[in-house]
C-alpha cells in the first residue's frame, strides 16, 4: 500500500481524484512532482489499475525521467511502471506502428533542424528573389503552422496567412515542396510527429479508438504549455473515457512565442465539463517575503486562475533591489558580491543569474572571468549540432534510410572521396528526371558520371554494408566500425592539424556519441538499436539542453524562460528595468504584457533564501547613454515596502575610479606571471 498520509491535505484531494476530469492548479514551489508521483502509485498499488492503462505525459526527457524513478520508488521497482513520456515520445512509437496508413514508410527518419534549414535553402533556390528570405524565419512559420494543426494545403486559407506579406507568399511555397520533399525522402521534422498523429487520429477513427481505449487514465505535467495541436491530440486520446488529470499553473505560462496557449488551462472546465479543480498552494521553496513580492507581482494580471502561494518557512530576509550606474557597473557589483559571499564558505553550486535577454550575458561572464568564478551557462551548441557528431548522424540516418537525401548530401564527400559538387549535381538532375530517390539513382546508374563510377559503387557498397550489419552487431561496435572503414580519424586530425586542443576535444565528443550507443545498445536489441538511438538523438536536439559535466563548483546563468523549474538559494534577477523587463518589444508592439509578469514572477519563485534584483540607471544603447527607470513590475511592491531598496552606484565598497584602478593592476600581474 501507499501512504497518501504523507501528502499535505491538497495534496492527499489530487492524488486520491481518479476519475473524470481533474485540474491540478499548481503553485510554484507546491510539491507538484511529489504529487503526481503518489498519485499514480495510489492507483497502482491501491486501487490494481493496471500500469499499462496509465499514461503520464511531460514536456522533456528529464521530467519523464524523474517522475518515472519516483513512481517506481514508491511501488517497488519489480512493478511494471505505467507508461511515461513525452509528447513527442509518445507520437513517434504510435507513427512507428501506424505511419503507412499517411503513405510513409515504418523506417522513417526525423529530420533536425540543420536538416530541416538546407532542405528550404534548396527549395528557396528554385523561388523567385530567394535571396530576400531568410530559411530560418520561413521555417519558423512553418513550424507554427504545425502546431496550431495548419496543413500546407490549409495555410493559404488560414489567419495565418498575410497575401500582402512578402513572406508568407514564400511560406506557402516553400511549405508546399518541403512537405512533398520530406515525403518523398521517407522522413518527417520534429513538428510533424504531433501534427502527423493527430492527422492519423483523425482520419482513421478505429485507430483513435484502439489508443483511446488503452490508455484509459491520462495525466498530463506542465499542461499551461501545451498548444492547440495538443489539445487536439489529448481529446482524441479520451474519446472513449474522460479520465485526464492536467496538472499545471498559469501563473508560469511563459511559452507563447513557442505556440503554447494559456486558454487550454484556463478554459480546461469549459472544454471538460464538471472537472474537479484542485488547487496547491503550499510552497515548499521560497521564504514568506519572496512569496509576498511574488504574489503581489502576479495578482495584477487580470486573466488568472486566483491562487495565493504560502509558506511555513516565514524567513525575516526582504528581497534587495540593487540601484547600478551602467550595465558593466551591475556586472561589477554582482560578481563582487558571489565572490564575498564564496569566501565567506557560501556554495557556488546554490548561485544563479537570471536575465531577460541573451544579450545581457556577455558583460558577467567578462566579470565572472576575470574574478576567477567558474560558471556554466544553460544553452550554446547543442552536442548534437557540432560537425563530427553530425556527420556520424547523417551515416546512420543513411543506413536506416537510404532515402535520406540531406543525410547522404552531407556525408557523399566526407570524408573526402572524390565526388565533389560538379559530380553530385550530375546525379541530383538524373534523380529528378526519373522520380528516384537520389541514393537509388546512385545505385542503379553509377555510370551517370563515368570517371566516378568506382567512387559511386564504393560508397553505395559501403551503406549496403552496414545496413546489413545493423541487424546483427552492437551499435557501439558498428558505429566504431563505420569511423575506422571511413578513416574518419585521419580526417579529424587533418582537419585540426594546427590545433591539437581542439582535435582532442572532438575525438572526445565523438568517444562520448560512442558510449551513448552503447548505452542503447545495452536496453534494445541489434536490429532495433540504430531506430531507437536515432529518435532519442532527434527528440534530445529538439527538446532539452545538453549540460557538460562540472567537477568544480560553478554558479548557473541563464535565461528567465530557461529558469523554469529550477530553484536556488542564492538567486541575482538582473536588468529589472522598463524595456528589459517587459521587453522593449512587447511594449513597442503594444501588446499584452501579461506573460512577461509571468516571466518575472517565475524568475522571483526560482530563490529559496535570497532574491537580489538589480536594474541600471543608464545603459549605453546604439552609441548613445539613455536614462533607465525600474520596471512597473515593482512599482506597487514598492510603494508596499516588499523589498528592500540600495543604491549601488559605488562598486561595493570601492569607487568607479579605484574599480578601474583594481582592473589596471590586476592585469598588470597576469602578465607579469605570464613573463
Amino acid at each position: 500500500m501507499v501512504d497518501l498520509n504523507e501528502l499535505n491535505d491538497m495534496q492527499k484531494s489530487a492524488a486520491q481524484a481518479i476519475d473524470g476530469p481533474v485540474l491540478i492548479l499548481a503553485g510554484a514551489g507546491s510539491g507538484k512532482t511529489r504529487t503526481i508521483s503518489y498519485r499514480m502509485a495510489h492507483m497502482v498499488k491501491n486501487l490494481d489499475i493496471a500500469p499499462q492503462n496509465i499514461l503520464g505525459i511531460s514536456f522533456t526527457n528529464k521530467a519523464a525521467t524523474e517522475l518515472k524513478e519516483r513512481v517506481l520508488a514508491l511501488i517497488g521497482k519489480g512493478t511494471a511502471s505505467p507508461h511515461l513520456s513525452t509528447f513527442h515520445s509518445l507520437g513517434i512509437k504510435i507513427l512507428k506502428k501506424q505511419i503507412h496508413h499517411l503513405g510513409y514508410e515504418n523506417n522513417f527518419t526525423i529530420f533536425d533542424s540543420s536538416d530541416q534549414i538546407a532542405l528550404v535553402r534548396s527549395i528557396l533556390k528554385n523561388f523567385h528573389d530567394e535571396k530576400k528570405f531568410d530559411a530560418k524565419v520561413i521555417l519558423s512559420k512553418i513550424g507554427f503552422c504545425k502546431n496550431k494543426g495548419i496543413s500546407a494545403e490549409a495555410f493559404p486559407e488560414s489567419e495565418l496567412m498575410d497575401f500582402e506579406n512578402p513572406y508568407d507568399l514564400a511560406t506557402e511555397h516553400v511549405y508546399n515542396v518541403y512537405q512533398n520533399r520530406l515525403h518523398f525522402y521517407n522522413a518527417i521534422d520534429f513538428d510533424d510527429i504531433l501534427f502527423l498523429t493527430v492527422k492519423l487520429f483523425e482520419t482513421n477513427p478505429e485507430i483513435q479508438k484502439l489508443y483511446s481505449e488503452y490508455f484509459k487514465y491520462i495525466m498530463v505535467d506542465e499542461y499551461q504549455d501545451t498548444n492547440s495541436l495538443q489539445f487536439r491530440l489529448l481529446k482524441a486520446l479520451t474519446s472513449c473515457h474522460d479520465n485526464l488529470c492536467v496538472v499545471g499553473d498559469d501563473d508560469q505560462s511563459i511559452y507563447a512565442f513557442r505556440g503554447a496557449d494559456i486558454s487550454n488551462i484556463l478554459n480546461f472546465n469549459k472544454q471538460f465539463p464538471n472537472a474537479m479543480v484542485i488547487k496547491l498552494e503550499q510552497n515548499y521553496r521560497s521564504t514568506t517575503p519572496i512569496l509576498n513580492l511574488a504574489n503581489n507581482v502576479i495578482q495584477e494580471n487580470k486573466v488568472r486562475s486566483p491562487k495565493r502561494l504560502w509558506t511555513s518557512n516565514s524567513g525575516s530576509e526582504l528581497p534587495f533591489l540593487w540601484a547600478m550606474g551602467e550595465h558593466d557597473h551591475e556586472a561589477q557589483v554582482i560578481v563582487e558580491d558571489i565572490e564575498n559571499f564564496r569566501k565567506a564558505g557560501g556554495q557556488l553550486d546554490d548561485v544563479a543569474i537570471l536575465y531577460r535577454s541573451n544579450t545581457q550575458a556577455p558583460i558577467f561572464e567578462e566579470e565572472l572571468n576575470l574574478a576567477g568564478v567558474k560558471y556554466r551557462m544553460l544553452g550554446g551548441q547543442k552536442f548534437y549540432e557540432k560537425k563530427e557528431i553530425k556527420d556520424l548522424l547523417a551515416y546512420l540516418c543513411l543506413i536506416q534510410n537510404p532515402h535520406n537525401e540531406i543525410a547522404l548530401r552531407r556525408v557523399i564527400n566526407t570524408p573526402h572521396r572524390g565526388v565533389g559538387l560538379t559530380t553530385l549535381k550530375k546525379y541530383l538532375n538524373a534523380s529528378k528526371e526519373k522520380n528516384k530517390s537520389l541514393y537509388k539513382t546512385m545505385k542503379e546508374n553509377p555510370e551517370i558520371v563515368p570517371d566516378r563510377s568506382s567512387k559511386i559503387n564504393d560508397f553505395i557498397g559501403l551503406i549496403s554494408k552496414y545496413q546489413s550489419l545493423k541487424y546483427n552487431k552492437p551499435l557501439n561496435e558498428l558505429i566504431s566500425s563505420l569511423i575506422e572503414e571511413i578513416a574518419y580519424d585521419e580526417y579529424m586530425e587533418k582537419a585540426y592539424s594546427d590545433n591539437p586542443k581542439q582535435l582532442e576535444i572532438r575525438k572526445n565528443d565523438i568517444n562520448y556519441f560512442i558510449q551513448s550507443a552503447a548505452r542503447t545498445s545495452q536496453n534494445n536489441e541489434p536490429k532495433n538499436a540504430l531506430s531507437v538511438f536515432l529518435e532519442r538523438m532527434a527528440l534530445e536536439d529538439n527538446q532539452e539542453e545538453k549540460e557538460e559535466a562540472q567537477n568544480e563548483q560553478s554558479i548557473t546563468m541563464m535565461t528567465l524562460h530557461s529558469s523554469k523549474g529550477l530553484e536556488f538559494n542564492r538567486v541575482y534577477l538582473v536588468g529589472v528595468e522598463e524595456e528589459m523587463l517587459p521587453h522593449k518589444r512587447t511594449i513597442a508592439e503594444g501588446e499584452d504584457i501579461s506573460e512577461e509578469r509571468r516571466l518575472f514572477y517565475v524568475g522571483v519563485t526560482r530563490a529559496r533564501e535570497k532574491l537580489i534584483m538589480s536594474y541600471c540607471k543608464e545603459r549605453t544603447l546604439y552609441g548613445r547613454k539613455v536614462t533607465r527607470q525600474i520596471s512597473r513590475f515593482l512599482l506597487g511592491p514598492q510603494k508596499m515596502g516588499l523589498f528592500q531598496e540600495q543604491d549601488r552606484t559605488t562598486f561595493g565598497h570601492l569607487t568607479e575610479d579605484e574599480v578601474s584602478q583594481y582592473k589596471k593592476s590586476f592585469f598588470n600581474s597576469l602578465i607579469s606571471s605570464l613573463d
